[in-house]
């Protein structure tokens, strides 16, 4: 009897422990984290490139959701549309983080989101991984301990367009730069704004001649002014940031206002959409430039990370299912899937590994620690962010833009040198619907 006893005691003894062994395995399996992402998928901010960032984006959290990070699950929990409004876009990082619980909020195109968001976010001492948005105020002498952004800021396309004419302004309009006329246009948000003040320093830098600076709201239903304006003003080169439908609409108008320039230096977002221009113009996209990261297509695969090139090679094919027939594949595609792919392979690992998790604290540890030298990005530059205590920390220091233009339905990097593809076209050739010769 007492034998019976003892045995069914030492079976209901393994039983327990078996029950929870299962229950610590399912809890080792069940380790995850969530990430809350955010952009825009209708508004003018969609059609500007927020969508196809998205789609980058995307891409890679899909792959890691199948593979994991350091036995963690990946699960991507996906705002609604932030319908290109920063008070949806904070509604909805909020919801995301109080009700969805999300340990992070993962995305952002438009600056004028990324300002008040991150703001919004380092108030909750929540985690925050800016993709795509670039205004340097939202991080200028703000003192932020949970945001960072991989993605290069404002003020750097401002100045990279501005040295890029400076540089070829003898060789190609045949004129010194202090003769050189510009022109300075930009949608009035945080974006526009921020790389119009990179704009202003390049000029003055090079000694330009500035015969225009004015910002106008990108939702304007007519902008008509603007062009008389531009007409009076006879600018060689003008440096336009704006998103999309403006700019269809303001080089509509001015083609049937007759405005005639040099060159046309455009500063991401919706130039950085051909689909979208050569849709509102026709052959007129032709020749005209973008200052944007680097299509993750057209950079140096020989220098890169041994890596990183059958990721691009993934990310290309992903998208080519989803919009099959594009003629150039969007820089904002590669630049949402890098910068993604940046925290997933990089930061996580090491939050998982060294600092135990993935808390608030232990992704900010991680994200400083990144130390990734040029050539270690699918977008060619490095990743190392401004540390605390600096005026832009949480910025990496180490991203840069590159000027590509548009010939043929083909993208080529024209500057700086040291990536240049092709020799850029200036001016505009006689015979173009805008060329001043």
């Amino acid at each position: 009897m007492r034998l019976r006893m003892a045995a069914r005691l030492v079976r209901g003894l393994l039983v327990a422990i078996s029950a929870t062994g299962l229950m610590a395995s399912a809890q080792a399996q069940e380790k995850k984290i969530k990430i809350g992402v955010v952009f825009d998928l209708t508004g003018p901010l969609a059609g500007g490139g927020s969508e196809l960032g998205y789609i980058g984006a995307k891409i890679i959290l899909d792959h890691f959701a199948k593979t994991g990070v350091e036995g963690y699950k990946i699960e991507a929990v996906y705002a609604a549309d932030a319908q290109s409004k920063p008070d949806i876009a904070i509604n909805e990082s909020v919801r995301l983080l109080e009700q969805e619980k999300v340990d992070m909020v993962l995305g952002f195109f438009s600056s004028a989101q990324c300002v008040p968001v991150a703001a919004r976010v380092e108030q909750l001492k929540k985690f925050m991984w800016m993709t795509t948005c670039i205004s340097s105020a939202v991080f200028n002498d703000k003192g932020y301990k949970y945001v960072f952004r991989p993605q290069a800021s404002g003020d750097q396309f401002g100045m990279m367009t501005m040295d890029f004419i400076a540089q070829n302004a003898k060789a190609k309009f045949d004129k010194e730069p202090k003769d050189l006329r510009v022109a300075i246009i930009h949608e009035d948000g945080a974006y526009g704004v921020d790389v119009s003040r990179g704009n202003e320093a390049g000029a003055k830098k090079a000694g330009f001649n500035v015969v225009m600076k004015e910002g106008y709201s990108a939702t304007a239903p007519d902008l008509s002014a603007l062009v008389t304006k531009l007409k009076r003003a006879k600018p060689d080169v003008i440096f336009h940031t704006g998103y999309n439908p403006d700019i269809t609409l303001l080089l509509r108008q001015a083609r049937e206002q007759g405005l005639k320039f040099g060159a046309l230096m455009g500063h991401g977002a919706g130039y950085g959409v051909y689909e979208k221009l050569k849709e509102g113009m026709g052959a007129d996209a032709t020749y005209i430039f973008n200052t944007d990261p680097i299509s993750i297509w057209l950079a140096n695969q020989k220098t890169m990370d041994p890596k990183l090139p059958p990721v691009i090679k993934m990310v290309g094919e992903e998208f080519d299912k989803i919009r099959p027939g594009v003629a150039i594949r969007s820089a904002h595609v590669g630049i949402g899937a890098s910068n993604t792919y940046v925290f997933m392979s990089d930061v996580l690992p090491r939050a998982i590994k060294k600092y135990g998790g993935v808390d608030p604290d232990a992704l900010r540890k991680a994200a400083l620690d990144t130390d990734i030298p040029e050539g270690g990005t699918m977008l060619g530059f490095g990743v190392k962010f401004y540390g605390e205590g600096t005026p832009m920390a949480g910025q990496n220091e180490r991203s840069f833009p590159v000027v590509i233009q548009y010939i043929d339905d083909k993208s080529s990097v024209v500057w700086p040198k040291s990536q240049a593809q092709r020799e850029a076209v200036l001016p505009l050739p006689k015979g173009t619907t805008y060329s001043n010769q």
